[in-house]
């Protein structure tokens, strides 16, 4: 069941918040809570229900660990850690890592002339990342003694909570279990379903009409084999660059908007991260909560920036490679993390010599592009794949130009450039694919995000936003006639566009 479905949006939704508000009317704030947590695993073993009772061991496996640990004193209290992260890292290694552990392995054998591992039949359940390192950080937080609320109801809840069990983001304890036990979350509340009817439209939107109508672009040029020419190769780097923002940018909108109708605010996921100047700055604005537990469980972990620049630089680059492991299974995903991790390093080596970047267009232009490179890999079938377009973007598969445009070639010709007039293949069946590529860019450039639009009714946990000025005033979302017909003709134009139904791109992590 995807949030951008019919299914989901006139049945499932409905009937999940007519349960929880009318359980809510008997003043006792477990009762909504359970059946919160229920609706939660039903959306979950909607998509497949033999992974169901693999979420519940999880879920419970962790809960008693957590008791365990909050209740014991001593050397036993690490013993009970230790066991618990294992637990939790093997369940990881081995639906999301067993085969790629397989491939490498063959690929090794293979080329040393001997028979390879048969593949496992393994189905990576979905989720699993998420769900895993939300508990990892309630595990570790339980050692260091900070979590006080241990309520059973509340832990289901938190951990399978449908907004943000898929795709996040990763939640944190102790912003959530207030919130699950307040009993003011239980009553409806006009002007929450204000907003969050508001900002969920405003993530469809970014997914059904943005991010969508970009993927016929992308798709072709990502193929195995496709072989693009120069310009081939740009747009279709550039529109999955945006289709991913977008389509990740909407479901964290829409995870805001769903959540906020229950009276629950979730942490802040992305903020505007294409508009960052330097690379530690987009992380601190692409899927933020990711960002905060590898920088809060694994990079301080590691020693952080404590013991010189030389751990520095290895402990970032170590977190990076792990966060692109997170992501996917496959040797693409460990090259788009280093490629980050060597970012990082060069942008705290550069500040170390020179200072931080001032100047007023160039720092972004260079961040932009460092970070769409790192996307071919992210994006690729496989490495060679991945060189190829990398290639292509400089011209290495030669350069095709629209036929409109023959009447450039001598012009061209006496500058010693001959390229061929053969069309942008698959440009040209992209429909309306282009137009939206270029509002995709001026919005993700130039338009206030989300968040900002929302300003005054404090859409997400996190207070970081400010008025913007009298320029932006008229960005500002308020509960008027204007606002809720404009609102209103998006969702219509939504639905309209919900005649393929497609996942969400970060549901496969």
């Amino acid at each position: 069941m995807l949030f951008n479905s019919f299914s989901f949006l006139f049945f499932y939704l409905p009937i999940v918040l007519a349960g929880y508000f009318m359980l809510g009317r008997f003043g006792k704030p477990l009762l909504p809570a359970a059946w919160l947590a229920a609706a939660s695993l039903f959306f979950y073993g909607y998509w497949d229900v033999r992974y169901l009772p693999l979420l519940l061991a999880s879920i419970t496996v962790n809960y008693l660990a957590g008791r365990l640990i909050g209740a014991r004193t001593g050397p036993a209290r690490k013993r009970v850690l230790v066991a618990a992260l294992a637990a939790n890292l093997c369940l990881l290694a081995y639906y999301k890592y067993a085969n790629f552990f397989v491939d490498s392995v063959n690929a090794l054998t293979t080329a040393a002339g001997a028979g390879g591992l048969p593949p496992l039949d393994i189905v990576l359940p979905i989720g699993i990342s998420f769900f895993t390192f939300t508990q990892i950080a309630f595990l570790v937080d339980c050692y260091r003694g900070e979590v006080r609320e241990y309520r059973f109801i509340h832990y289901v809840l938190f951990v399978s909570y449908f907004p943000h069990l898929i795709a996040g983001p990763v939640l944190h304890h102790r912003e959530m279990m207030p919130q699950f036990a307040d009993a003011a979350n239980t009553h409806p509340h006009a002007g929450n379903f204000a907003i969050g009817l508001s900002i969920f439209v405003v993530g469809l939107a970014k997914k059904v009409l943005i991010a969508d109508n970009l993927s016929p672009m992308a798709i072709p040029v990502f193929a195995a084999g496709a072989e693009p020419t120069l310009i081939e190769a740009w747009v279709g780097v550039l529109a999955y660059t945006f289709q991913l923002y977008f389509d990740f940018s909407g479901y964290s909108d829409m995870a805001i908007g769903l959540s906020r109708l229950f009276g629950v605010k979730l942490p802040l996921n992305f903020n505007s991260p294409y508009k960052a100047v330097n690379i530690a700055e987009f992380w601190r604005r692409w899927h933020m909560t990711l960002s905060r537990f590898l920088r809060d469980y694994l990079y301080i972990a590691l020693g952080g920036s404590r013991r010189g620049l030389a751990m520095r630089y290895r402990n970032l680059m170590l977190t990076m490679l792990l966060g692109g492991l997170w992501h996917g299974a496959g040797w693409t995903f460990v090259i788009w993390g280093g490629l980050h991790g060597v970012y990082l390093v060069l942008q705290q080596a550069w500040q170390q010599r020179f200072g931080a970047a001032t100047g007023r267009w160039w720092p972004p232009l260079f961040t932009f592009l460092a970070v769409m490179l790192a996307w071919i890999f992210f994006r690729a079938p496989d490495v060679h794949t991945a060189w190829d377009i990398v290639g292509a973007l400089f011209g290495a598969n030669g350069v095709s130009l629209p036929r409109g445009l023959e009447t450039l070639a001598a012009p061209l010709a006496r500058w010693g450039w001959q390229p061929a007039f053969d069309g942008i293949r698959w440009i040209q069946l992209a429909g309306p694919g282009l137009p939206v590529l270029l509002l995709a860019m001026l919005l993700a450039f130039r338009a206030p995000n989300t968040q900002e639009i929302f300003v005054h009714y404090e859409p997400c946990i996190e207070k970081i936003f400010h008025d913007g000025g009298v320029g932006r005033r008229a960005w500002h979302w308020r509960p008027t006639r204007r606002w809720s017909l404009g609102f209103a003709a998006l969702f219509v134009a939504c639905i309209f566009g919900m005649n393929r139904v497609t996942e969400f791109l970060y549901f496969q992590f």
